[in-house]
């Protein structure tokens, strides 16, 4: 099987900074058509540039909360590139929360942002896949659906109760997806990070530098890794090398759930 993903159109969410632009850009200079979207437009424009309508790149903005955002993000793929195969939902948002205070809405606004538009874009964009496969059709994958979740799905502390609630949905959505797009031949798998240079993990520890030291003491392989190694491991899952691979959470901590029960709230 090949591990290639050059001709294949991929949405990217999350893709202005951090994880979702390693990926992004990786795909591309595979030979990926990518659609980078984000809501923040400074940090596409400013990594993508102004003009890339004669490249094998694009960029969206806007707020994929809203339904009409993500119904207009596919469309402009759509017309850009005539297809979609591979969707990366990389857009979350880790913020620390109270599990004492009743007034405390962090569960409802990750939930909010971490799951519910990865759940509206995959059926939105499964149905173009059937689509297409019925137009198309052949015996291989007909679609890949890529979630990024998080190692507190599983190991928690207390400060990330509403990040790892909105996590271990985002496991199951990718479980139960797998399992409702399987007869079309579109895949679901997720990956599950941990001690990965995430966007949000540099703030955190910019702003917590001891961080650093506990996370690279509890990861066996000593230290944290950077963006693009996820890339890697996400063009594994978008490619035909993962053809018979559904409904998984791959791990990519550099074993540190072997080890760590979360001693910082920091992944």
């Amino acid at each position: 099987m090949s591990f290639s993903i050059a001709g294949k159109t991929a949405i990217v969410t999350g893709a202005a900074n951090g994880i979702g632009l390693a990926i992004g850009r990786q795909f591309a200079e595979q030979g990926a058509n990518v659609m980078f979207a984000d809501i923040d437009e400074a940090g596409l424009v400013g990594e993508l540039g102004h003009h890339v309508e004669d490249s094998n790149i694009r960029y969206f903005v806007g707020d994929l909360r809203e339904k009409l955002t993500i119904a207009n993000l596919l469309s402009a793929t759509i017309d850009a590139f005539d297809q979609v195969d591979v969707l990366v939902n990389g857009a979350r948002q880790v913020v620390s929360s109270d599990p004492l205070d009743a007034d405390d809405d962090s569960v409802i606004a990750l939930l909010n942002q971490n799951v519910l538009p990865a759940m509206r874009l995959s059926q939105l964009v499964a149905r173009r896949m059937i689509k297409q496969a019925k137009e198309r059709p052949s015996q291989g994958s007909a679609g890949s659906i890529i979630n990024l979740s998080s190692i507190a799905a599983r190991r928690t502390h207390p400060d990330l109760m509403a990040y790892s609630v909105s996590s271990a949905a985002l496991d199951q959505l990718t479980r139960s997806l797998a399992v409702a797009l399987a007869p079309h031949r579109i895949r679901v798998n997720a990956v599950a990070i941990g001690s990965v240079m995430s966007a949000s993990l540099k703030t955190t520890l910019k702003d917590n530098r001891e961080y650093r030291q506990a996370i690279e003491d509890h990861t066996p392989l000593a230290r944290i890794a950077a963006p693009s190694e996820l890339a890697d491991t996400a063009q594994f899952l978008a490619s035909d090398a993962s053809g018979f691979m559904t409904g998984q959470i791959l791990t990519l901590d550099g074993g540190r759930t072997l080890l760590d029960p979360v001693r910082a709230p920091a992944h």
